[in-house]
């Protein structure tokens, strides 16, 4: 069904997928305490019914459910299923861009993912992927969530000359390249996008055009969807005061591929884990290195030079960095697979130097 009903497969249109979140939540008291909700609770197209009246009436839109889940609850399996949704629904001819309604707290690992597995893809055929989502539930009583789905459809169908093809996050009226995604306070209405290089979704400031332009010319090719079962164990350890070596060793041999190192500062981590980081590379553990900090970039050698096979992050955040060393490892495999010699290293570093937006 689409708010503005129409044969779907025949005529040009906006895929509007619904993942959940707190833009479809219902709080029990809105008027006295809107952030006590449960997430998930309506379905997205009773979150079009709510802007029905603003939308264009030429613009045509389609709904589909995807997942309804709060956020926090997001699962490798579910991305895996978005993602080859996107890619689907990229290659209809009759769907001009695509709006992703999801929550804000795993906002930023979704974002990440579109971008290095559909990212080229959605810039090579000239339609957009926009994230929008919420902070306060549906039925708050100054609900944030109808204003940013709107703006989210606005800017899907916005004309090329404005901006690219590729990967956005909309909220608060403001956009960012999704990849930039990061929440970084707890109950703001910007939340996701407070500390992230944005322009104003009703103008583009042509110099955060140009950044767009640039991280877009660097990323030559989307990697693979990994199966559901085919994503690699990672997991992040944060860097702190009293760190011990068995924060480390407990990984060995349990199997998990890969540790996301949230040092502290530029990224540097506790002694106590030295030894321990230099067996765990030696067992074929991927070392990834970020900041626990939640800003600026993490260099390569830089408090000290790197444990041999240990990455710099760049730009991205623990989370983010995650999500890009498990589609790097899985991305290493599949090529393994086909007779090319290439390492996880090989397709993260494609990652981490892609320019900051500032």
């Amino acid at each position: 069904m689409s708010p503005n009903p129409m044969p779907p497969e025949k005529t040009s249109h906006i895929l509007v997928l619904g993942m959940g979140g707190t833009i479809a939540g219902l709080a029990s008291n809105p008027g006295k305490d809107p952030l006590s909700y449960k997430a998930g609770e309506l379905g997205i197209e009773a979150l079009l019914e709510k802007i029905q009246e603003d939308i264009p009436g030429e613009l045509k839109l389609v709904s589909r459910q995807v997942a309804n889940i709060n956020s926090r609850n997001l699962t490798e399996p579910l991305l895996s299923l978005l993602g080859q949704t996107v890619m689907e629904s990229l290659a209809n001819t009759m769907v001009r861009g695509i709006v992703i309604t999801h929550g804000t707290d795993t906002m930023e690992e979704t974002g990440v993912f579109l971008q290095l597995t559909c990212g080229k893809y959605a810039q090579n055929l000239g339609k957009r992927i926009i994230i929008t989502g919420a902070m306060l539930p549906a039925n708050a009583p100054e609900a944030d969530g109808p204003s940013n789905l709107l703006d989210a459809i606005r800017w899907a169908s916005t004309p090329l000359d404005n901006c690219p093809g590729g990967v956005y996050g909309v909220m608060a009226g403001r956009a960012c390249l999704a990849m930039d995604l990061s929440k970084r306070h707890a109950t703001a209405l910007n939340a996701p996008l407070q500390a992230s290089p944005s322009s104003s979704a009703g103008l583009i400031n042509p110099s955060w055009l140009f950044g767009v332009k640039a991280v877009q010319g660097a990323w030559s090719e989307d990697l693979p969807i990994p199966k559901g079962e085919e994503w690699p164990w990672v997991e992040i350890l944060t860097s702190h005061a009293g760190s011990r070596p068995e924060t480390i060793a407990r990984w060995f041999g349990g199997g998990v591929e890969g540790l996301v190192l949230a040092g502290s500062g530029i990224g540097g981590f506790h002694d106590a884990w030295l030894t321990p980081l230099g067996e765990a590379a030696k067992q074929g553990i991927a070392l990834v290195r970020t900041s626990r900090t939640g800003g600026g970039l993490t260099y390569p050698d830089i408090p000290e030079k790197d444990l041999a096979g240990c990455m710099a992050s760049g730009s991205l955040s623990a989370p983010r960095a995650r999500i890009a060393l498990q589609l790097a490892i899985n991305a290493a495999k599949q090529a393994n697979l086909v007779g090319k010699s290439l390492t996880w290293q090989d397709f993260f570093a494609r990652i981490a130097v892609l320019p900051l937006i500032g």
